[in-house]
């Protein structure tokens, strides 16, 4: 029996009321920060129901999953962005499925998209991960090199940088995340200014924290759970 995803539009409508009054906590316009919808190991079908439910932007963690579900999707007008680390050997994959690769973390990386993207002859928009997590299972650039790398990254023409990412540690009070959250906007207006190149996204905030990261100037949040569900 097919999966049943009806409460997902009530849970969109949930997620943009959250998204919407900390916006105005924070003296923001709610219209200034993107909602993903992160549907990792969710079927087409329940992105479907998010499309349908008024979201535009879903964010997948795996190349090789996007690949089994996306022939389902054609002709949505969605934007899809790969939000999961990425391998440089699937980088010719991912500049051909995705819109946008939220989760560029090295030069060898960003070098092979870039490639990739000029053999489409399109451009593909980039940010880069920053690594404010010391875990060593957590990937991201070293925010020591961010000048760097953000600098070279600028260099590649068919890639279009347009700022940063992070994953936080997963903490049970989400103020207890607003220095890192706090931390990636300093880090991303010392890098632009620096270099003298807006980077307008910042793009930090899942469910568990968004409102926090809203406060401290997220354009971009990264919802799952609380719009699809627990995962299995």
């Amino acid at each position: 029996m097919a999966a049943d995803f009806s409460h997902v539009a009530a849970n969109v409508a949930r997620v943009r009321e959250r998204i919407a009054r900390a916006a105005e906590r924070a003296g923001r316009r709610a219209g200034d920060v993107t909602l993903v919808a992160v549907s990792k190991v969710f079927p087409a079908a329940a992105i479907r129901a998010a499309y349908e439910a008024g979201v535009r932007h879903f964010g997948e963690n795996r190349v090789q999953e996007w690949e089994s579900k996306c022939g389902e999707l054609d002709g949505l007008d969605a934007t899809w962005h790969l939000v999961g680390h990425l391998q440089s050997n699937k980088a010719r994959r991912a500049a051909k499925l995705f819109h946008y690769v939220d989760s560029v973390d090295s030069l060898p990386l960003a070098r092979r998209l870039d490639v990739a993207a000029a053999e489409l002859a399109r451009t593909l928009r980039v940010l880069i991960e920053v690594k404010l997590d010391p875990e060593p299972a957590k990937s991201g650039a070293d925010p020591e090199s961010l000048e760097w790398l953000a600098g070279s990254v600028l260099t590649l023409p068919h890639l279009d940088l347009q700022g940063l990412m992070a994953i936080p540690p997963f903490l049970d009070d989400p103020e207890q995340v607003r220095p890192y959250f706090r931390r990636l906007r300093g880090l991303r207006d010392d890098v632009a200014r620096r270099l003298g190149r807006p980077l307008p996204v910042l793009s930090m905030g899942m469910t568990q924290d968004f409102e926090a990261a809203i406060k401290e100037g997220a354009t971009e949040v990264r919802v799952g759970t609380a719009i699809f569900g627990a995962r299995g």
